[in-house]
């Protein structure tokens, strides 16, 4: 059975309604989950990730612009940050400490974000990129070919993206790391496709202190390695943020 929880509707500055999901259970904390791109807070593995935090903390699962139920149209990290920020200011206003988890793209605004708020307490960033055009994309891999697979069997359900202009200004997760003032988790496959592992390692070098990173050996990209390893993946998170929340 699925974990019940509330749909919030908030809007952007520039007009965008964006949707999320909203698991009340009482607590002073919060977790704000962040999808990747194509993903949204609805699909399979989202909704699991959502309620793995559950019964530790509150949950704020969003669809970003251009994905799920928000509207819009998604700008590759240029205006995603807004996104988050909104949020955030929402989770503000009703709990005391609030924790974010990004994947990927998700994890990229993530970071950009906490640059520019200090309403992040704890962050973890699954799988983030130093900036959007060194994305590595290696498709002819066996992992890329497994996860092309897994968006076209039912898995891949609810899937999808609306995107808007491409080559818009992308802000650099590289360039706002050190700006960042939450502690800072960093997670990533060993075996990532799409964002190889050095793109970690140099975001936790230029990170401030407290920080951590964790190679996972066997992990592919994002929100697989919590496909695959999900224990694993539940507790390395849950205790990072009760360590840090």
């Amino acid at each position: 059975m699925k974990a019940p929880f509330e749909n919030i509707e908030i809007c952007t500055t520039d007009g965008i309604c964006l949707q999320a999901n909203h698991y009340v259970r009482g607590n002073s904390k919060v977790i704000i989950v962040a999808h990747g791109f194509y993903q949204n807070k609805d699909t399979k593995i989202f909704r699991s990730i959502a309620e793995s935090f559950l019964p530790d903390f509150d949950v704020i699962s969003i669809d970003f612009r251009g994905h799920g139920k928000s509207k819009g149209f998604f700008t590759l990290g240029a205006k995603e940050a807004e996104d988050l920020i909104c949020f955030l200011k929402f989770a503000h206003a009703r709990y005391k400490k609030i924790g974010v988890i990004g994947f990927s793209l998700g994890a990229a605004t993530s970071i950009i974000a906490a640059g520019q708020t200090d309403l992040i307490h704890s962050l973890i960033a699954v799988s983030p990129p130093t900036t959007f055009w060194k994305i590595d994309c290696h498709f002819w891999t066996k992992e890329a070919v497994v996860n092309l697979i897994d968006n076209l069997s039912p898995n891949g359900h609810g899937k999808g993206v609306r995107l808007g202009n491409p080559f818009l200004r992308k802000p650099k997760p590289i360039e706002h790391i050190d700006r960042c003032k939450a502690p800072v988790l960093f997670i990533h496959g060993a075996r990532d496709w799409l964002i190889r592992p050095n793109h970690s390692q140099k975001l936790y070098s230029k990170a401030k202190e407290p920080k951590r990173l964790k190679i996972i050996e066997d992990g592919f990209h994002a929100e697989r390695i919590f496909e695959k390893f999900p224990s694993e993946f539940k507790n390395g998170t849950v205790t990072w943020f009760n360590e840090t929340l």
